[in-house]
C-alpha cells in the first residue's frame, strides 16, 4: 500500500500530540457563558461517548435541541445526559456510519418529519486496529471518517433539512446562519497530496497503515470540508451555510478500543498521563457552533484555540474540485446514493 499519511507508527502520532499540546498558543477567546445555542437543533454524530459526549453535554447546557446519532449507547447516553444536565431536549437517532442504508434512515427520518438544522456536527471516527469493510464492500475507516459525512451531507443538504439555497432551494433569511463542523486532525499536515488512482480501493493494513491513513483521510476530509464551503458561498462571496473543522488536540477517549492488547495498554497509560480530557477538548468544537463573531464567515479551521491555516493542499482549487467529482463519483458507482 502506498504511504501517504503523516504518520507511520501510533508511538510518533502520540508523541507529536503530545509536543502540540504542550506548545500550544491560544488565539481566539475563551468561551462564556453567554456562548449561547437557545432553541437550535443540532445533529451530533458520535455522541454516545468521549469527545462526542461531552460535546453534547455542553451543548444541552448551552439550550441546544440535541438529536444525538449514535451506533450505540441508545437510549442510555441520552438519558445521562438529561441527567447530568436537567435538559429535556435530547433525541438519540440509531446511525451507522458504515452503513450507507443507515446514513439514508436517518435522513429519511429527519425529511420526513420536516425537521430543519442549525447546526451539524460530524465528529464520529475510527481508528481500528487493521483494515475491516464496511457492509458495501468500502474500507471502513474510510466510510466511516470520510465518505459517510458526503453521503449524509449531501442528503441532508438536498432534502433542504440544513436550510441552503445551493441545493435545498430553501435558504434561511437572515442570523444565524445554519454551521456544519467536522472533528479534523491537526495530523493531516504534511500529508501527501490525494491519490486519485487509489481513492476508495480496498487494501489490507495493520495497526501501521491505520495510523497512517487516519491522518491522510483527515488531509481528504479538510479538503472537502473546504470544497463545501465553496459550493455553500455564493458568486457574490455571501456564506448560505457555514462550513468549519477543528482539531481538539489529544484526547483521552476510548478510540484506541481496537489495538491490539499491549499497544493498547501503553497508549492507554499515555492518554491517561498527557492527554485532555474529552469536557477539557470540547471548547474548539463548541466556539465553532455557537460564537457569534463568526457568523457569516467560513473554513475556519482551529487547532484547539488556535485559528490558523490548514495545510496548503487542502485549499488547492482544482484538487477539491477532483475529490468532489470522485467522492460522488464512488458513492454512486457503490450504490450508495442516487444517480
Amino acid at each position: 500500500m502506498a504511504s501517504h499519511g503523516r504518520f507511520h507508527n501510533p508511538v510518533e502520532a502520540v508523541l507529536t500530540g503530545v509536543y502540540d499540546f504542550f506548545k500550544r498558543k491560544s488565539n481566539v477567546r475563551p468561551l462564556t457563558s453567554s456562548d449561547r445555542l437557545d432553541g437550535l437543533n443540532v445533529l451530533l454524530t458520535g455522541a454516545n461517548s468521549g469527545l462526542g459526549f461531552a460535546m453534547a453535554e455542553e451543548m444541552a447546557r448551552r439550550g441546544a435541541h440535541l438529536i444525538l446519532a449514535c451506533r450505540g449507547g441508545i437510549p442510555e447516553a441520552g438519558e445521562k445526559l438529561k441527567q447530568l444536565t436537567g435538559w429535556p431536549h435530547i433525541e438519540m437517532l440509531p446511525l451507522d456510519l458504515s452503513d450507507a442504508l443507515s446514513i439514508h434512515q436517518l435522513c429519511d427520518t429527519l425529511r420526513d418529519r420536516g425537521t430543519r438544522l442549525d447546526v451539524v456536527c460530524c465528529n464520529a471516527g475510527v481508528t481500528p486496529a487493521h483494515s475491516r469493510r464496511s457492509k458495501q464492500g468500502l474500507d471502513e475507516m474510510f466510510m466511516v471518517n470520510y465518505l459517510s459525512n458526503v453521503i449524509l451531507l449531501d442528503r441532508l443538504l438536498k432534502d433542504g433539512v440544513i436550510p441552503n439555497a445551493a441545493f435545498g432551494a430553501n435558504s434561511k433569511s437572515g442570523a444565524p446562519r445554519p454551521r456544519i463542523i467536522f472533528t479534523s486532525s491537526d495530523s493531516h499536515r504534511d500529508a501527501s497530496a490525494i491519490d486519485f488512482e487509489e481513492f476508495g480501493v480496498y487494501q489490507d493494513y495493520g495497526v501501521k497503515g491505520s495510523i497512517n491513513n487516519y491522518s491522510y483521510f483527515k488531509l481528504i476530509l479538510n479538503t472537502y470540508a473546504t470544497a463545501l464551503s465553496r459550493q455553500l458561498s455564493a458568486s457574490s462571496g455571501e456564506v448560505d451555510v457555514s462550513v468549519h473543522a477543528a482539531c481538539p488536540g489529544p484526547v483521552n477517549t476510548n478510540i484506541i478500543r481496537d489495538a491490539p492488547l499491549l499497544l493498547r495498554s501503553f497508549l492507554k497509560f499515555i492518554f491517561t498521563i498527557f492527554f485532555q480530557s474529552p469536557a477539557k477538548a470540547a471548547p474548539p468544537l463548541i466556539y465553532l457552533a455557537c460564537a457569534p463573531e463568526i457568523e457569516g464567515q467560513t473554513n475556519w479551521y482551529l487547532h484547539m484555540m488556535t485559528h490558523k491555516p490548514m495545510d496548503a493542499k487542502v485549499y488547492d482549487v482544482q484538487a477539491g474540485e477532483a475529490l468532489w467529482k470522485k467522492s460522488f463519483l464512488l458513492a454512486k458507482e457503490m450504490r450508495l446514493l442516487e444517480s
